[in-house]
Parts: structure tokens; C-alpha cells; sequence
């Protein structure tokens, strides 16, 4: 597992000519699927999820939200096992973690740690036919896999239990997470510049 700063983030991506889904209102990116953490984040199949989506590809982690659930924040726990790969660097100044194919079950702990640290991030696999994911600090994960009809249809069999928002919880087209009250939840997502400075 190498770490990556924003620069090196976007570099990568477009090295490979993929673009970041486009998580504002008026994109034509919609995501095919959204599954939906259960009570304990640690519960979610993230080695599935790693496995799945890479196919013999590096992939990459780029976290761009955290500081938004501080309570939630295991920061020991995330550079303890950051720090045994041999970087020492903190998360805002290298927030991409790139994961080899051979290394998925890395991905999976790494994945799984920002889950329950309440963080959000994309989910990047090399090849722009791959698909990617968005999961957020309000708890879902957003799939955006046009072209792998075959992996939504292993996803929604896998992950069944998780398809519907929790009853606290439902979506409007627009894709804003809503209470049901009627009040806005979720704030805007964190774009990396910006949340290098929370």
C-alpha cells in the first residue's frame, strides 16, 4: 500500500482516464445501487466489496471526509495501522491509499476502519470499465457500475439486507438524505481541498 497526496489522487485517475462521479444534484451520474450501513458499520462485507470490484487491478482508497463525526474518530487505531507500512504522514497531507491486486484484503481493514470512523471517500479501481463507489459519512455507499450488469446483480443478492434506507432515513430523487421531519442531514460532500482544512 503506497499513500497518495490530492495531487498524486487526481493524477492517478486521470492517468488511467477515469473521472470522479459527479456527486452534484444536476449530474447525469446516478448510481446504479446504494446499500445502506447497519447499525455497526464493522458488519458490512468490505472484503466482498474489495474482492468484487477489483479484477486483477489496483484500486484506490481516497478518503475526503472525516472530522464530521469526532466522537466516531479512531485516529490511533487508523495510524497505528497506517504507520506499519511506513508512512508517517497525516491524513490530510496524503489522504489516497493505493492499493495493489494482491493487497484487497488491506483494502478491506483500510475500508473498514473509515467506515467507523464515520469518513466517506471513493472507491477507485484502475480501469475506467470497473465502475467505483462512493461511500459517505452518512452512512451509505453509492455504486456507480454502468457497464457490470453481472456485479449490481451479485451486489443486490449479497448485500439484500441492506438495499432500503433505515426507517429514519429516505431518499428524494435529488439524492439529499433527508430526516423525517423533513430537515436536510447530510451536508454537502467535503471536496478534498476542503477537507484538508477541517
Amino acid at each position: 500500500m503506497r499513500c497518495y497526496t490530492n495531487e498524486e489522487c487526481l493524477a492517478w485517475v486521470h492517468g488511467y482516464g477515469r473521472e470522479l462521479p459527479s456527486r452534484r444534484q444536476d449530474s447525469p451520474d446516478v448510481p446504479q445501487a446504494t446499500i445502506w450501513y447497519p447499525p455497526n458499520p464493522a458488519n458490512v462485507d468490505v472484503l466482498w466489496i474489495a474482492k468484487s470490484m477489483s479484477i486483477r487491478e489496483p484500486i484506490l482508497l481516497w478518503i475526503t471526509e472525516w472530522g464530521i463525526w469526532p466522537s466516531s474518530e479512531n485516529w490511533h487505531l487508523y495510524y497505528r495501522f497506517r504507520q506499519s507500512y511506513g508512512d508517517q504522514r497525516l491524513l490530510h497531507e496524503a489522504p489516497g491509499h493505493l492499493f495493489q491486486n494482491y493487497e484487497m484484503d488491506d483494502l478491506a481493514t483500510f475500508l473498514q476502519i473509515a467506515m467507523t470512523n464515520g469518513w466517506g471517500g471513493y472507491i477507485l479501481p484502475a480501469s475506467p470499465h470497473t465502475g467505483s463507489a462512493f461511500f459517505s459519512h452518512d452512512e451509505y455507499i453509492d455504486f456507480y457500475t454502468p457497464d457490470q450488469p453481472y456485479f449490481l446483480a451479485d451486489l443486490q443478492k449479497h448485500f439484500s439486507h441492506l438495499l432500503k434506507p433505515p426507517a429514519a432515513f429516505h431518499t428524494d430523487p435529488s439524492r439529499t438524505r433527508i430526516s423525517q421531519d423533513g430537515t436536510e442531514l447530510s451536508p454537502a460532500a467535503i471536496h478534498p481541498d476542503e477537507a484538508a482544512k477541517s
